[in-house]
C-alpha cells in the first residue's frame, strides 16, 4: 500500500509525528511515496492508496482541496484541538497501521462542493469540503442576498450572511449559526442564514443534486469564504454558484470509531446533563 503523509509542518509535533508514522509504515510493509508538510505540492499526478493527514480538521480540509479532483482516501491523525474528522491519536495510528495495510477498515464517502464566483470577469472556482460562506465584512453593514435553486428565486435574506454547507460541514460553522446536524454520508446541502433579520429565516436542507445561486444585492465590504481558508471579496451584483463536486471525499474509519461516537465524545451531542446528587429522602 502506497501512502501520502500530509500536514502543516509549522504546527507543533507534526514533523515529529510524520517521521514516526513514516517509519511505522515501512516497518509494517507499506511505502511512503510523498511527504508534504509545506502544503505546496500538486498532488494530481501522485499515485497513492491512502493519505495520512496530520493535524486537526483544518489540515484535512486543506488536504482535500490540495488533492483536487483526484481524491485519495484520508486517515486523519489528530494533533489539533478538536479533530472531529481525525479519529486517531499518533499512538493509535501506529497501533492500527498493520490492520490498515491488511485492509481492515471501512471507507465512507462524502459529497464535496464546487463554488464559482462570478463578478463580470472570468469566474473563479473553488473546491470545498465543508461550506461556502457569504458574509459581511468591514464596515459590517447588513447584507442583502437572494437565493436561487435550479434557476428559481426562492428566498431573500437580510442579515450577516448565508452559509451553504455539506453534511460534513453541518457540524462546523453552520451548526454554530443554528443549522441542523446531518448524517455525514447524505447527499444534501444545508442553507443556513447568519443572524437573519426576520423570525422566518430558518435553515433549509435540500438535495445536493441541485444548483444553488446566491445573488449579492448589497454587500459593502462582504467576502466569500470557502472552508474557512480560501476567500475573495464580494461586490454588489456578484453571483456565487454552489453545486455538488464530481468527486467525493473518502474517509478511512477503523473499527470502533463511528460518527455518532464522535458526536457524543467531541460535541457532547445526545448526552445527559451532569446532575447534582441529591441526598436520599429520610
Amino acid at each position: 500500500m502506497r501512502f501520502l503523509i500530509l500536514g502543516n509542518g509549522g504546527k507543533p509535533h507534526v514533523a515529529e509525528a510524520a517521521d514516526r508514522l513514516a517509519a511505522a509504515i515501512g516497518a509494517a510493509g507499506g511505502e511512503v511515496v510523498l511527504v508534504d508538510l509545506s502544503r505546496q505540492r500538486d498532488l494530481a499526478a501522485v499515485s497513492a492508496d491512502l493519505a495520512l493527514v496530520l493535524g486537526g480538521d483544518g489540515a484535512i480540509l486543506r488536504a482535500a482541496r490540495q488533492m483536487g479532483y483526484r481524491q485519495v482516501p484520508v486517515l486523519g491523525v489528530n494533533l489539533g484541538r478538536l479533530g472531529f474528522l481525525a479519529d486517531l491519536s499518533p499512538d493509535e495510528a501506529v497501533e492500527y497501521l498493520p490492520a490498515v495495510l491488511r485492509g481492515e477498515f471501512n471507507l465512507t464517502e462524502h459529497c464535496m462542493l464546487v463554488c464559482s464566483h462570478s463578478d463580470g470577469t472570468s469566474p473563479r472556482e473553488y473546491l470545498g469540503l465543508n461550506e461556502v460562506v457569504v458574509r459581511a465584512g468591514p464596515p459590517f453593514k447588513m447584507m442583502d442576498v437572494e437565493l436561487g435553486i435550479d434557476g428559481e428565486v426562492v428566498a431573500r435574506f437580510l442579515g450577516d450572511g448565508l452559509i451553504v454547507s455539506t453534511p460534513v460541514g453541518s457540524t462546523a460553522h453552520s451548526l454554530s449559526a443554528g443549522g441542523p446536524v446531518l448524517g455525514q454520508e447524505l447527499t444534501a446541502f444545508v442553507i443556513t442564514p447568519i443572524c437573519g433579520h426576520t423570525l422566518t429565516s430558518r435553515p433549509l436542507v435540500d438535495s445536493a443534486s441541485r444548483t444553488y445561486t446566491i445573488g449579492v444585492r448589497h454587500a459593502e465590504g462582504a467576502w466569500l469564504v470557502v472552508d474557512g481558508q480560501d476567500s475573495g471579496q464580494l461586490r454588489d451584483g456578484d453571483r456565487v454558484t454552489v453545486r455538488r463536486a464530481p468527486v467525493s471525499f473518502r474517509l478511512v474509519k477503523v473499527p470502533g470509531k463511528t460518527y455518532y461516537q464522535t458526536l457524543r465524545e467531541k460535541l457532547r451531542w445526545g448526552t445527559m446533563p451532569t446532575y447534582r446528587n441529591e441526598p436520599d429522602a429520610a
